[in-house]
């Protein structure tokens, strides 16, 4: 089954590229550490979801390419050309010549409206290329005004015209020490939309890719590109393709589908996070030896810990029904926290993947109550090995991991709002008071029911 991807603003539209660029490079990698017969079904399943075939033999994406200003798009299109690997199609994309200036209001009610014709008319066309969709993956930021606000239209009118397709959002999280001044009051008018349209909220904090550049793969000068082929590897371990569940012999058609029922067993709870290990440099690649237990026992740390990535994780955080004793005398004065989970998925690729032991994610202490493990973890594997790394995995988990800086990003735009600040550049483009305070009362329902878990 196939992915059509939409790219929204200059953020989704980068973002884009690396994508497929490492869903392609992967497929087409020898150094997959399988036979000849599972690399090909590996490519054919990758090439199914994300691309179609087109004249000169070139895949193209099965995507919508959209952005208010022309200059992202163009250099998107003119880098997927000249890669010689695979390519945009024609007529994929479409740009005016004036962005959103920042502005949810304007991308949402000026640019949506204005444009929705021609957009879901381009969306219309790559879907009937498709012989059986999954859904729609959509790709944005919160922080501007076209991704936030014209992806929140989309995403809507995507509910709307296919209300049987399932559509996941991507969105960037934006720095906390902010890069637009109403990033606060972009980024709820945004979630709250999406909580009402989309199936499921897959979030990428910006702090946290970051940190993951500059401490694991020892980037100096960091720039939006190293942030971004950071994301297309963690979403590119996700969307691989991997064995259905007691099959050694056939990948998986559904990845969408599998996700989201797996993962998403409740419309209140849809927010995702995807951890990876290992990461690193090429450079410490290869002088780095892993074991699934070793790779395995981080990764349950990093989930229970709330860590991004498998440096600094606390080690004294412990599942509250273990039965252990405290570790030291920090942790007798005050019980670090623990991260309840709704659901996880941990995805493990390459060499022995069938020795590897899941056990600890299956303890009944690490979730909810109200689900069973047996129905809230689920393992799906490989022995094809994933990009550059002779072992991997990935954890895709529903969780209480993003309710900290989703209470901040309330707390803040809250703040700006009691004092009425920057609201008359909102209610110009047609928004009232009351939209706001529809989107803090939905959002602090949603930190209160993970809150509760």
């Amino acid at each position: 089954m196939s992915i059509v991807t939409v790219q929204l603003g200059q953020c989704g539209n980068q973002i884009g590229f690396e994508v497929f660029d490492a869903l392609f490079r992967d497929s087409h990698c020898s150094q997959g550490l399988c036979s000849k017969r599972e690399n090909e079904a590996y490519q054919a399943s990758c090439r199914e979801r994300f691309f179609r075939e087109e004249e000169n033999g070139v895949p193209v994406a099965r995507a919508v390419l959209v952005d208010m200003e022309p200059k992202v798009i163009n250099q998107t299109l003119s880098k997927a050309a000249q890669s010689g690997r695979w390519n945009y199609g024609q007529h994929t994309s479409f740009c005016q010549k004036q962005g959103s200036g920042n502005n949810w209001a304007y991308g949402y009610s000026v640019h949506g409206p204005k444009h929705e014709e021609s957009i879901m008319n381009l969306i219309q066309t790559e879907v009937e290329k498709c012989d059986s969709l999954s859904g729609f993956f959509i790709i944005m930021s919160m922080a501007g005004g076209t991704g936030s606000g014209l992806g929140a239209f989309i995403t809507q009118k995507l509910q709307d015209q296919y209300s049987s397709s399932l559509k996941m959002n991507q969105i960037i999280w934006p720095y906390g020490t902010g890069e637009v001044i109403v990033q606060n009051y972009n980024s709820i008018l945004t979630l709250s939309h999406l909580y009402r349209s989309s199936d499921a909220l897959l979030i990428h904090e910006n702090d946290a890719v970051h940190k993951i550049c500059a401490k694991r793969m020892n980037i100096k000068q960091i720039s939006f590109r190293d942030l971004n082929q950071v994301l297309a590897h963690q979403l590119g371990s996700m969307f691989q393709p991997t064995y259905s569940e007691g099959s050694s012999l056939h990948y998986r058609r559904n990845p969408l589908g599998d996700l989201m029922e797996h993962l998403v067993p409740h419309p209140e709870f849809k927010m995702l996070g995807v951890r990876n290990i290992p990461q690193m440099s090429a450079e410490s690649l290869a002088y780095s030896a892993f074991t699934w237990a070793g790779l395995l026992k981080h990764l349950r740390q990093m989930l229970i810990s709330s860590a991004k990535m498998e440096e600094g994780i606390n080690w004294q955080v412990r599942p509250p029904l273990s039965g252990l004793p405290p570790i030291g005398k920090a942790s007798a004065r005050k019980e670090p926290h623990f991260n309840t989970s709704l659901a996880n998925v941990v995805i493990l690729r390459g060499r022995e993947v069938h020795s590897a032991d899941v056990e600890g994610f299956k303890d009944p202490a690490l979730y909810t109550s109200w689900l069973e493990p047996v129905d809230a973890f689920s393992l799906w594997k490989t022995q094809r090995a994933f990009d550059k790394y002779e072992k991997s995995a990935a954890l895709v988990s529903n969780s209480q991991l993003l309710v900290k800086p989703l209470d901040m990003i309330v707390g803040k735009a809250w703040n700006m709002f009691s004092s009425k600040a920057y609201i008359h550049q909102y209610t110009k483009f047609g928004m009232e008071e009351e939209d706001f305070l529809d989107s803090f009362t939905l959002l602090e329902q949603v930190v209160a029911s993970y809150g509760s878990l």
